[in-house]
C-alpha cells in the first residue's frame, strides 16, 4: 500500500501540474486574442491609410477579425499599392515636372528648347531676339526702347540678317524729331509681320 504521505505528495504534484498546463493555456490564450485583435486593428488602420472610403475600412477589419491571418494575408493581396500619402506626393511631383516642362521656351519656328538668353535658335536658325546696339542686353524683337539703357530700336533693320551682319551693324542714336519717329512706323510694321525671322546657315 502507498503510505497516505506519498499518496498526499502525489495528488499535490498532479495538482500543481494543472494549474501550470492551466496557467499556460490562459496565457496562450490572451497572447492569441490579443494578437489576432491587434492584427485586424492594424488592417483597419493600414486600409483607412489607403482609402477614404469608410465601408471599406469596416469591411477589412471585418474580415481579419473573422478569418484571422488568411484573412489578413487576403487583404495584403488585394489592398491598394499605395497609400493617400504617397499618391498625394506623386501627383505633386508630377505638377512640378509639368509646371517644369511648361515653364521652359519653345522655338516658333521648330518648336525645339531655347534658352531665354539666346538670340537665334541653333536647330532651324529661326531668329529669337536681338542685342542693343548700346548696351548689348538682349531685347525682344518687337521692342522699339532699351528697357535698360533707353536707347532706340530700330527693329526693321534686323529683319532677314545674319548674325554676322548684325553684330556688325551700329546705330547712332537719333536726335531729330523725324528720325525717331521714322524708327518707330519702321518698328511698328515689322511687329505686325507674321512670318518668322530666319539667321542665314547651311541648309540641312
Amino acid at each position: 500500500m502507498i503510505p497516505p504521505q506519498c499518496r498526499l505528495v502525489a495528488l499535490g504534484l498532479v495538482a500543481m501540474d494543472n494549474n501550470i498546463l492551466l496557467f499556460v493555456a490562459v496565457y496562450l490564450g490572451v497572447v492569441f486574442a490579443v494578437l489576432w485583435l491587434a492584427l485586424a486593428i492594424w488592417a483597419y488602420r493600414d486600409m483607412r491609410a489607403r482609402s477614404r472610403d469608410p465601408l471599406a475600412q469596416v469591411l477589412v477589419a471585418v474580415l481579419v477579425l473573422i478569418l484571422n491571418i488568411p484573412g489578413a494575408l487576403i487583404y495584403m493581396l488585394l489592398r491598394p499599392r499605395e497609400t493617400l500619402s504617397e499618391a498625394y506626393e506623386r501627383s505633386l511631383e508630377e505638377e512640378a515636372l509639368l509646371q517644369e516642362i511648361e515653364e521652359k521656351p519653345t522655338c516658333p519656328g521648330c518648336g525645339g528648347r531655347i534658352q531665354g538668353e539666346w538670340q537665334a535658335c541653333p536647330q532651324c536658325h529661326t531668329r529669337l531676339k536681338k542685342a542693343c546696339y548700346h548696351c548689348g542686353k538682349t531685347l525682344e524683337l518687337s521692342w522699339t526702347l532699351c528697357p535698360y539703357c533707353t536707347a532706340p530700336q530700330a527693329q526693321s533693320a534686323e529683319i532677314g540678317g545674319t548674325i554676322t551682319d548684325l553684330s556688325r551693324s551700329t546705330y547712332a542714336p537719333s536726335t531729330a524729331a523725324g528720325t525717331t519717329a521714322r524708327a518707330r512706323r519702321r518698328a511698328d510694321a515689322a511687329s505686325t509681320a507674321s512670318a518668322l525671322e530666319f539667321v542665314e546657315g547651311d541648309e540641312y
